[in-house]
């Protein structure tokens, strides 16, 4: 499992952040457009989307890790 994907806010724009580190990934100039590009990156190393409202509340998360209840078979 990758890491977590948090879109923040960042200097009047948004940004997409890995957990844990220091640089953002990417500055885009609307929320949704850092949602679109984090929620890729969150698929791809199955991990947990974070989404921040402007003051730096959680809003919102989708988790696209691994399936807790897989199905049988």
């Amino acid at each position: 499992m990758g890491k977590n994907q948090h879109v923040v806010p960042h200097d009047g724009q948004w940004a997409v952040r890995g957990e844990g580190n220091q640089r953002v990934t990417v500055i885009t100039r609307t929320q949704q457009e850092a949602i679109e590009i984090a929620r890729e990156i969150a698929r791809n190393q199955r991990s947990e989307l974070l989404i921040h409202r402007p003051n730096g509340q959680i809003r919102d998360r989708d988790s696209y890790g691994n399936d807790p209840h897989p199905p049988e078979g």
